[in-house]
């Protein structure tokens, strides 16, 4: 399968016209922290080049979280999945996570039942900052210096989101998880995940799934289903496939950001993108 050779580093999108970082309000001291200028290169070996990923977000789904339970979070699920952001971590990649809600309640499926549309995506958002708020602990527990931010003002439990004193957590080693959505209802955590991607200068958005990339039908009730190694995104919204929404898709296309698509159920899959092996579809600009 073709290696991400169109995932250099993006340095070019960094944010030179910015004023300087402002200063960040007085925060605990937490001993798994480490300097951003003594971490390596995000390289778990020596990956080829130039497929090197500096800072990447990590779209989850609510559903990957339950594992085989029929709602809430399946802690096994979520503890495996810590221990694969540390790795990655680790080995120098700033890491940036989105998490959906459909796990807890999803929106549009109740506005659907009648329920007020606007009224229900704001509940699934406060779901998505119960989720983000476990995976926080799970990764504070192993010792990976966690922040999370939310599009909803909730001082009692998490920041603001504050886009410069994120990027500012995340060169300082730390990882964010991004809550609540874009903060508005009618659009979805996939077009929240796009944005934060743009937002934060991210090299590539890694949507984490129950398949192992992009098919055009769903593999699990179509065996005969043909799976894509790469796709354009002229590709994914002509053929109208259901990786994402088309407000997320126009999004990273428009902000030259690859979207790389991979099972959350293959153990070590996320450490193996960061190598540049392993099995996922990248959607990416035509070349």
């Amino acid at each position: 399968m073709a290696k991400p050779e169109a995932l250099a580093s993006t340095d070019a999108r960094s944010v030179a016209s910015a004023p300087d970082t402002p200063a960040e309000a007085p925060t605990e001291t937490n001993t798994a922290e480490t300097d951003a200028s003594a971490r390596p290169a995000a390289s778990l070996s020596a990956p080829p080049q130039p497929a090197r990923l500096r800072r990447v977000l990590l779209k989850l789904s609510g559903e990957g979280l339950m594992g085989g339970q029929n709602y809430g979070l399946d802690l096994e699920v979520v503890q495996r999945l810590a221990q694969e952001i540390k790795e990655v971590h680790a080995a120098g990649l700033e890491l940036c996570l989105v998490i959906g809600g459909g796990n807890i309640f999803r929106g549009l499926s109740q506005a659907a039942n009648g329920m007020d549309r606007t009224s229900a995506d704001y509940m699934g958002m406060l779901a998505t900052v119960m989720n983000a708020l476990a995976v926080q602990n799970f990764l504070e527990k192993i010792g990976v210096p966690t922040r999370v931010q939310s599009a909803i003002p909730m001082a009692a439990i998490c920041e603001p989101y504050v886009r410069r004193r994120a990027i500012r957590h995340m060169e300082k080693g730390r990882v964010v998880i991004f809550a609540a959505g874009t903060g508005n209802p009618f659009f979805t955590t996939d077009t929240a995940a796009a944005l934060r991607a743009v937002e934060m200068n991210c090299d590539a958005l890694l949507k984490a799934t129950q398949v192992d990339g992009v098919y055009d039908a769903d593999p699990k009730t179509h065996p005969d289903a043909h799976r894509y190694d790469t796709l354009s995104f002229g590709d994914v919204l002509r053929q109208d496939l259901k990786v994402m929404d088309t407000s997320a898709i126009a999004l990273a296309r428009d902000n030259g950001i690859p979207i790389l698509v991979f099972s959350l159920q293959q153990a070590g899959a996320l450490a193996e993108i960061m190598r540049g092996t392993g099995r996922y579809t990248i959607i990416r600009e035509e070349t």
